[in-house]
């Protein structure tokens, strides 16, 4: 049975330790101090917690925690998790010849590094293993034993993911007492509101030049899942008796836009998610998003020089802010259980003073190293509270919007120089998260886009001739809390 973060912090120690302690193999003292991190606000602050004592801990427990682990592909005595999850990966059907060649590997990888190899099987292969080990068996001890404690924290991700059920799972999924995925809903649900009430009252940021948004235009591209138990029907028999058309959601949707007395995104979807779950008692859970439809004011000659239409505006095609929120119903009421705001489609070029250098190099490598290039990147930027209620309410002055976070990416990327994307985006996160200190976490998701180099040297200057890059192209995820804040 699957247990919920209300669960998991109602454990006492030793409940936690015999719940969480095979998540890591043998070693139940990780969950053993991770205990002391309770309570956990989510499945994310669990595994984080879980987690930071892996690295937390000494050179000692940490090879004692690598060598519990048994070799990839051999026939020794393991964990039921080991068991599955080796089998999973073909590793209990192996020829001879590669047991053989499996027991080679590790035998040379074992005597080098002095500890197993580990990797996170789970969608992997024998044969994407077996090249896996061969390549890592190269590196040098530092580098191993760090990527070596990264699957061990991977593989207690995977183990603790089907151990926990979030609450609108638990609330809105549950069906027949099994858990199933069953929602539906409308998408594309364009929403236009004119003079819908201003943005005012943020936190003004030495980054950004943003004071608020007039929303006189007030645009949002909505898509809507709606769950309950009671739909299961509908599903199994074609019983529509419970279903409330989609059509339907999208006029509940834009009649509830003409209710809505807020400023924000995130405080309209959860207007209107609370107002269907208080009209529709089948449904159990509500998730909407939300892409915000950005204007631009239009400047017109005025009596004192150029000014700010406040009628005519120009649809924007660059970046714009998101919203999300998921409600459900519960036996204390209507509560949010998931939010965040967001900025996408950001779309940044620095023309130097970024450089990618120093990275694996093997019989695969054709990518020079570079030290001064362009750099062309897209990126996907949201963030969430540590109270909902400033995500809802801009009154409350702790809204935090889409502009200033992307103001921030400017500051950062226009500052420092950056030795990869994954080093640019650290450092916006941390600007973001030290300016807005009521942000619980901040998350990214950017791809590579930079232009291919023609020409080295025009004929005078020093400008290049870019293209456009060939696909497939590269990308980063990465997300932080205020814990990486430590230490500034």
């Amino acid at each position: 049975m699957k247990l919920t973060v209300k669960d998991v912090n109602a454990l006492d120690q030793d409940g936690f330790v015999h719940a969480f302690g095979p998540l890591f193999e043998h070693s139940p003292w990780i969950a053993e101090r991770a205990w002391g991190s309770a309570p956990f606000a989510g499945f994310q602050d669990l595994i984080s917690a879980l987690e930071r004592e892996v690295w937390r801990a000494s050179k000692d427990e940490q090879l004692s925690l690598l060598r519990a682990h048994p070799d990839l592909g051999t026939r020794v005595r393991m964990t039921d998790h080991s068991v599955k999850e080796q089998s999973g990966a073909g590793l209990n059907q192996l020829s001879p010849e590669e047991y053989e060649q499996f027991l080679a590997f590790n035998k040379q990888y074992t005597g080098k590094f002095k500890f197993p190899f580990i990797m996170a099987v789970k969608g992997q292969t024998k044969e994407t293993i077996r090249e896996a080990i061969r390549l890592r068996i190269e590196r040098d001890m530092e580098t191993e034993l760090g990527k070596a404690l990264q699957e061990v924290c991977k593989i207690g991700r995977f183990r603790l993911e089907p151990m926990i059920t979030s609450e609108a799972e638990e609330q809105a999924m549950k069906t027949n007492g099994s858990d199933r995925i069953m929602y539906y809903g409308k998408g594309d649900v364009w929403v236009y509101r004119s003079y819908a009430k201003p943005l005012t009252n943020v936190t003004l940021i030495p980054e950004s030049g943003f004071t608020g948004r007039d929303n006189i235009l007030f645009g949002m591209n909505i898509k809507i899942a709606v769950s309950g138990e009671k739909f299961f029907t509908s599903f199994s028999e074609g019983d529509n008796s419970l279903v409330v058309a989609t059509d339907s959601m999208k006029n509940f949707i834009l009649r509830k836009a003409g209710e809505y007395e807020g400023a924000t995104a995130e405080g309209f979807l959860e207007f209107a998610g609370r107002k269907f779950l208080e009209t529709y008692p089948q449904m159990t859970g509500v998730k909407m998003t939300a892409d915000q439809v950005p204007f631009e004011v239009l400047p017109v000659p005025g009596n004192n020089g150029w000014t700010g239409s406040n009628l005519v505006y120009r649809y924007s095609q660059n970046e714009h802010p998101t919203a999300l929120i998921e409600v459900v119903r519960t036996e204390e009421g209507i509560s949010v259980v998931q939010h965040s705001g967001g900025v996408a489609d950001l779309k940044l070029i620095k023309v130097k003073g970024s450089s990618f250098a120093g990275f694996v190099r093997d019989e695969y490598t054709t990518l020079p190293e570079s030290y001064d290039r362009p750099l062309f990147i897209f990126l996907d930027i949201a963030w969430n509270y540590e109270d909902v209620a400033d995500a809802l309410d801009a009154d409350r002055g702790g809204y935090v919007a889409a502009e200033q976070i992307r103001d921030i990416a400017h500051t950062v990327f226009h500052e420092q120089h950056s030795p990869s994307i994954q080093n640019l985006i650290y450092r916006i996160g941390q600007r973001a998260l030290t300016r807005f200190p009521h942000l619980k976490e901040i998350w990214f998701e950017s791809n590579n886009r930079t232009w291919e180099t023609i020409l080295e040297q025009v004929a005078s200057g020093e400008g290049k001739v870019f293209t456009e890059p060939r696909p497939p192209y590269g990308f980063q995820g990465f997300s932080m809390t205020k814990r990486d804040l430590e230490g500034l």
